[in-house]
């Protein structure tokens, strides 16, 4: 049987020219690099994976390119152009801190540059702009701001007047240290074990001087802004959202990063401990009521300045934090302390949807202050310093509260998307 004579044309295919090609995507095309720049400017602002990558997509279609994006903690992949020939960009970055000042001017560059007011060339001035601004809030008010938080946080842990004093204490201590590690790399390398031995050392100090402080609830409160909380919960929410590849990571990097904090604390009260014999151990004395409003203000606060919030925006702050404690108590005295934090994170989720809508403003500039008040990293903590203590039925005990509690806020989170309405652009 003769074989069919070979064909010469198909779909598309030209004799002239084959296959026609589309036009070339040059990687000087300013809205390539204008993606590429915000790409950047989000994840280091503290933007999670899922998030990211729907905004640049957004973003890419409304420029006219075609774009795919994988993101993970400490880098970017971008690619451009249709899937048989793409140019591809892999952008290296250093996971960031929330920056929330830098988050609502990049928001407010990128609609401007989407809704045509202007072009790409400019949208990448300005995010460079924004990217070489120095802090709004100076080391004054921000070593200030560490110690605020770190005694408001010793009041909602329970504390007395002595634990809410050393927690102030050792927060503007930490606050300095921090300071220090922002210009030495070298120091900030190991800034969360050598802050949790100073924590730790000071609260033994000051309980072996005689002053009746209970020391681990001081401890606690002294190195809570330093807990992975939010970034466990951030790595739960990918992990969710099937961003397993940065989900992963990003746990695994919480976690590591909370055995480092309670080397610190277990080396720092081992140190005291061999210099001046056993510490007392002290139950802390309560307080009146009203601290407890008066903490619920000045954390917040604190929080605007450790965000690097714009001060316009401390108001909303304060009332999601409001939001975020009442619906966790709540929640609490209706499916118990674990569950009750999907109370917390579904109230001040729908509030930082409806403020995103009405005000035309990033929801992460309400959603992170709120959460970072119910964020499960000082139950870990708790269950590996009783591991340290060699009490592991209890450090394994704490195990489990922590993810369950991580989980409910992961999923009040994303039920607050789904029935508030959210901005057509950046949300």
């Amino acid at each position: 049987m003769p074989s069919p004579a070979p064909r010469t044309s198909w779909p598309g295919w030209t004799p002239a020219g084959g296959y026609p090609l589309p036009p070339a995507l040059s990687s000087a095309d300013p809205r390539v690099a204008f993606i590429l720049n915000l790409g950047r400017a989000l994840h280091t602002s503290g933007y999670s994976a899922p998030r990211l990558e729907e905004v640049l997509v957004l973003a890419s279609d409304r420029l006219g390119l075609t774009g795919q994006f994988f993101s993970t903690p400490t880098s970017i992949m971008a690619s451009f152009g249709p899937q048989d020939d793409q140019r591809t960009f892999m952008i290296r970055v250093e996971p960031g801190e929330s920056d929330l000042g830098k988050l609502a001017r990049v928001d407010q560059v990128t609609r401007d540059v989407l809704g045509g007011r202007l072009t790409p060339a400019e949208g990448n001035a300005a995010i460079a702009t924004i990217e070489s601004m120095a802090p709004p809030y100076g080391t004054l008010f921000t070593t200030l701001a560490f110690g605020i938080a770190s005694g408001s946080a010793a009041r909602f842990l329970g504390g007395g007047a002595w634990e809410v004093g050393t927690g102030l204490l050792i927060g503007l201590l930490i606050g300095v240290l921090a300071i220090g590690a922002g210009r030495n790399p070298g120091i900030g390398r190991v800034f969360e074990p050598v802050a949790a031995f100073t924590a730790s050392a000071i609260a033994a100090l000051v309980a072996s001087a005689g002053a009746p402080v209970s020391v681990l609830l001081a401890t606690l409160a002294g190195v809570i802004i330093l807990i992975p909380g939010l970034t466990l919960t951030t790595a739960m929410t990918e992990l969710s959202t099937r961003h397993l590849a940065s989900g992963t990571a990003r746990l695994m990097g919480a976690l590591v990063l909370l055995v480092s904090i309670t080397f610190g604390i277990a080396f720092g009260t081992k140190a005291v401990t061999l210099m001046f014999g056993a510490i007392p151990v002290h139950e802390p004395v309560g307080l009146p009521p009203w601290t407890l409003v008066a903490a619920l203000i000045t954390t917040p606060l604190a929080f605007v300045v450790l965000l690097k919030a714009e001060a316009r925006d401390a108001p909303w702050i304060v009332l999601a934090g409001a939001l975020a404690f009442g619906g966790a108590r709540l929640g609490s005295e209706w499916l118990g302390p674990e569950l009750g934090a999907f109370g917390g994170a579904l109230l001040t989720g729908m509030g930082s949807q409806w403020y995103s809508r009405i005000r035309n403003r990033p929801s992460q500039i309400t959603l992170v202050p709120g959460l970072l008040l119910l964020v499960p990293g000082s139950i870990g903590l708790r269950s590996l310093t009783s591991m340290m203590d060699r009490d592991v039925l209890l450090g394994v005990a704490g195990v489990f509260p922590m993810a369950l509690l991580a989980v409910s806020l992961v999923a009040g989170i994303l039920i607050a998307r789904i029935v508030s309405p959210r901005r057509q652009l950046m949300e």
